[in-house]
């Protein structure tokens, strides 16, 4: 399959030191150009990455013919506008997540979805243990899956930070807790139905500094989570079956280019020394997203994820705000 030509969208810290290392290192993707605002910039990030062309402008990325595909992890609040612009200019877009601030901007994408693909950048759905949990989900050896847990924190408190920026869709439920919300939907294969969300605000941010929830999948499922920009850093999830359980050590910051283990526990002995260890292959989940777009741009493949559920996703994020406001549950 001929690679793909791709354009990047900013200088962004995530670009630079982790989806353009990964997607040059990728099958299928062939990144040509980046842009930014400041051409110094843009000539900087190409230089030190070995990108052939640099724009000052992202108007001069979307009107070259031979960029087939732009990646987008500008900050929150300007997803939408640029995905729409590029998509207007005849660009498949991978944008980064979450897509909005809000589940009803992202219906103004509705326009050029037909046109072009629009993906959401959950790199995650493509890492092999994520796609291990959910065979071994599919194949009933936990028994019927009651409940998800969930943890992921770190901590910063910079303000220069856009994660401590209100206004530029900063939190901890925006930036991580948009993690827990999909690898649940993702496992489930459903949708919440209600959430109620308990959430701790910086004084000096604005921003949501923890956030617990809990979401309720109907017929006895639900996940429950807390995310935060201001804890130790931590993560972990829990797949919890009748009859075993699931344990995923890294599971949203996986070693790139490393090995990772899950952990498949029967309750038999509660010290943990019956637990078996199976380890996934060493990948790089940003490559093997990068390839999967490849694939949808050059009909290799249909598209796994357009914006309808994006859509979904942002909607529960806009329930468990909502659920903020009221103090109570919240129909998703």
């Amino acid at each position: 399959m001929k690679k793909v030509a791709w354009g990047i969208l900013s200088t962004a810290r995530i670009g630079r030191e982790k989806v353009i290392p990964a997607m040059q290192a990728a099958r299928h993707c062939d990144i040509q150009a980046i842009a930014s605002r400041s051409l110094e910039r843009a000539q900087a990030c190409a230089g030190a990455l070995g990108i052939p062309r640099a724009y000052g402008s992202y108007e001069e990325l979307f009107v070259d013919p031979a960029i087939e595909a732009i990646y987008n992890p500008l900050p929150n609040e300007q997803h939408v506008a640029l995905t729409l612009q590029a998509a207007r200019a005849g660009k498949h877009v991978l944008c980064e997540k979450p897509m909005a601030l809000r589940a009803g901007e992202i219906e103004a994408l509705r326009e050029v979805a037909g046109r072009v693909h629009i993906m959401e950048a959950f790199m995650v759905r493509f890492h092999p243990q994520w796609e291990r949990v959910r065979a071994l989900v599919r194949g009933g050896g936990l028994g019927p899956v009651r409940s998800i847990q969930s943890y992921f924190s770190y901590y910063n408190r910079d303000p220069a930070n856009i994660r401590n920026h209100d206004y530029q869709g900063g939190g901890s439920l925006y930036d991580i807790g948009c993690y827990a919300i999909v690898t649940a939907r993702y496992l489930f294969e459903a949708e919440p139905l209600r959430v109620v969300a308990l959430v701790d605000r910086d004084p000096d941010f604005g921003t949501d500094r923890v956030v617990s929830a809990l979401l309720d999948f109907g017929a006895g499922r639900r996940l429950d989570f807390t995310v935060s920009t201001q804890t130790a850093p931590y993560q972990r999830v829990n797949v919890c079956g009748e009859r075993r359980r699931i344990e995923v050590r890294i599971p949203f910051n996986a070693p790139l280019g490393g090995p990772t283990d899950i952990l498949i526990d029967d309750g038999t002995a509660l010290d943990g020394s019956a637990i078996q260890t199976e380890t996934l292959p060493a990948c790089n989940m940003y490559g093997l997203q990068g390839d999967v777009f490849s694939r949808v741009v050059r009909g290799d493949m249909p598209l796994p994820y357009g914006i309808d559920d994006a859509i979904r996703n942002m909607r529960v994020i806009d329930a468990l705000f909502a659920s903020e406001e009221s103090g109570g549950w919240v129909v998703v």
